[in-house]
């Protein structure tokens, strides 16, 4: 996997990040439920975009498959904000951000998808936890967002070359 650095996420995010974080992660059921809820009232047609949503008509709240891709979704990109400045890049586990980028390739997730999720889990952060809310936290949350759809978008045109049938190392040549 490319080293995605960090240069950009300073101590003072990483603080903003774990201060909220730690106060709303026992919330991150609901929480990861309104997120996704947020993601399709913005974008209602990315409901085409989850195969277990595409031709449902049972209500979000009754899908038994919603709650638990949110809950992983929402922890993932939460989890991983918290470890940035740590770790120096997104600490998503190598399988699973081939995994994600190589299914987020097939679905025809575009940039403004993105854009999408992040609007949706800034104003998610911000409800949960208003009194703590700034400027400084929206731009460390956001940060934090950005490096991870960086690392997704990546993995993404990986998946692309590979399903194209370019190759980035040539796998056929021992390795010494």
């Amino acid at each position: 996997m490319e080293e995605n650095t960090i240069n950009s996420f300073t101590e003072e995010q990483e603080a903003l990040v774990v201060k909220s974080w730690n106060a709303i992660k026992k919330d991150s059921g609901d929480l990861s439920l309104k997120f996704f809820t947020k993601i399709l009232e913005i974008a209602p047609p990315a409901k085409q975009l989850f195969s277990f949503l595409k031709d449902s008509n049972v209500p979000l709240d009754q899908n038994p498959k919603l709650k638990p891709h949110a809950m992983s979704v929402f922890l993932m990109t939460c989890e991983s904000a918290v470890q940035l400045r740590k770790a120096g890049k997104v600490t998503v586990r190598e399988s699973n951000l081939k995994k994600l980028g190589a299914i987020h390739f097939k679905s025809g997730v575009q940039d403004e998808h993105f854009d999408v999720t992040k609007q949706a889990l800034l104003e998610t952060i911000e409800e949960a936890v208003p009194e703590m809310w700034s400027e400084a936290m929206k731009n460390a949350w956001g940060e934090a967002h950005d490096q991870l759809a960086i690392a997704i978008k990546a993995e993404m045109k990986k998946a692309g070359q590979d399903q194209n049938g370019i190759n980035i190392e040539d796998k056929s040549k021992p390795s010494c």
